[in-house]
């Protein structure tokens, strides 16, 4: 009973780990540069025009629901319609227009950080 409690430890030692050696290795460089004298604008590079991420995570997940709504209604169609077997039509549709939904919305997210 008590080897359980060791897997969420270890796990959660792996993770803070990896955590504290990625923040401490950062702050490690950043010293170094900042003492080579170089300009602190370089910390900030990859942070210039960019859309707060709550509006692409609201503009994807929504692309996403409308389209598993369409691909539910393209599938029922399908069935109903056209004879084909639900365990195809169901699957098969929902996946291909989940994936249409998340590639519009990375090309609308693409769009905002241009604004």
């Amino acid at each position: 009973m008590d080897e359980d409690i060791l897997i969420p430890i270890s796990l959660f030692l792996a993770v803070f780990g990896i955590v504290y050696l990625y923040f401490s290795t950062r702050n490690k460089e950043r010293l170094a540069l900042i003492e080579k004298g170089a300009d602190a604008s370089i910390f900030m590079k990859g942070k210039q025009h960019t859309a707060p991420i709550w509006k692409v995570l609201i503009l994807n997940l929504a692309l996403l629901l409308m389209s598993l709504g369409i691909g539910v209604f393209i599938a029922s169609i399908m069935h109903y319609n056209l004879g084909v077997h639900d365990g195809i039509a169901f699957p098969g549709t929902l996946l291909l227009m989940a994936g249409i939904g998340l590639f519009v919305g990375f090309n609308m997210t693409k769009n905002l950080d241009k604004e």
